[in-house]
């Protein structure tokens, strides 16, 4: 039996005081880390925006098995929020339609959501009408014509059904009962976005992009309880860390009663995580932000900031004078040049021997 074979789905239940704990831990590190970011300069607090806007498209995206281009998902995103970052670069229609649809969760999240707006954002996921190889219905609810909708693995002829949802007939009057909860439900906004998140995976109105809308719903009702479209946290990326026990987890409630306390403690402690994750990445731009204030009256020319800027925002490997040249498109006698005057200037230090070389940035 499926949870919404209950007959009073989807009036779920949970330990309101198990939960309280932990909603009161999410509030306090949301207060904390928006607070940190709000003693930061604009431009420290535009890159840390960009680069977890970046985060959250790319892994929601990989944990359907789905690789983005980074490189297009950030020129995308930055030339939405008008955030100059070079020159751009052509941009595929499905990273485009996507980074629309997240972008409208997160920037718009005081507006109402309605069919037509989730329509649009499943539609702008699939420009072509193409899953893959597949054609499939888009900017509309699924019908059905080929069958129930099923989560399945296995191959042809050995098949394993991991979940059927409810039939199609039902989804226009589901579909409203759910966008009625998350425009006027009375739960805290918190417990609406894991809420929220569990019943559109159980409904599954669409025929492709279920998971990336419900993720694009909780990233609206979060941005909703900060009254911040600064994201500045990636639920996606945690949830792409735990892969599996997100799976489990559904699988687990999808076949539940309606009592649904392990789902909310399990959506709030990965919260929690995602939250205190976000200090790894908040802590790298801070740190070159103090850089080049502490330089910013030193003489460098452009391949210098090309490369430091490279450094400083996790560079692979070992930085060498060949990796210099082919960076940068130059001899490697001129590399040699231009990382011995960072040398004198105490920005770089050499470690390593003969073919060993490599060098580190100091920073602050």
């Amino acid at each position: 039996m499926y949870i919404y074979e209950n007959k009073n789905f989807p009036k779920f239940t949970w330990d309101k005081e198990q939960i309280l704990n932990l909603l009161t831990q999410v509030k306090a590190k949301q207060g904390y880390l928006l607070g940190k970011m709000d003693m930061l300069g604009f431009e420290v607090k535009e890159k840390a925006l960009l680069n977890v806007l970046v985060e959250d498209v790319i892994k929601s995206n990989e944990i359907e098995g789905q690789i983005l281009n980074s490189e297009q998902v950030r020129s995308s995103i930055a030339k939405r929020l008008g955030i100059d970052i070079g020159a751009g670069i052509n941009i595929e229609r499905n990273v485009e339609g996507i980074v629309d649809m997240m972008l409208d969760a997160s920037q718009n999240y005081s507006q109402p959501i309605s069919h037509e707006r989730l329509y649009s954002w499943q539609a702008a996921m699939f420009p072509g009408g193409y899953s893959g190889l597949y054609k499939i219905k888009t900017g509309s609810y699924r019908n059905d014509s080929n069958g129930r909708m099923q989560v399945v693995s296995g191959s042809a002829g050995k098949e394993k059904v991991h979940y059927e949802a409810p039939k199609a007939e039902f989804l226009q009057s589901q579909m409203s009962e759910l966008i009625d909860y998350i425009n006027k439900g009375n739960d805290d906004l918190i417990i609406k976005a894991g809420i929220a998140h569990l019943w559109f995976v159980i409904i599954h109105p669409f025929e492709d992009g279920n998971g990336r809308i419900a993720r694009a719903l909780t990233d609206m009702l979060l941005a909703r309880s900060e009254s911040s479209s600064n994201r500045f946290y990636s639920m996606s990326s945690q949830i792409k860390k735990v892969r599996k026990s997100y799976y489990e987890i559904l699988k687990m409630t999808e076949k539940s009663s309606l009592e649904i306390t392990f789902w909310l403690v399990w959506f709030l402690e990965n919260l929690i995580m995602a939250i205190e994750n976000s200090q790894e990445l908040l802590t790298s731009i801070m740190q070159k932000a103090e850089f080049w204030q502490k330089h910013q009256s030193t003489s460098l020319n452009e391949r210098q900031i090309k490369i430091l800027n490279k450094v400083l925002d996790g560079f692979e490997g070992n930085l060498t004078t060949v990796k210099w040249s082919k960076i940068c498109n130059c001899s490697q006698d001129t590399a040699a040049r231009d990382i011995a005057d960072l040398m004198a200037k105490g920005i770089l230090t050499k470690k390593g021997e003969a073919r060993a070389t490599h060098y580190l940035i100091q920073v602050v």
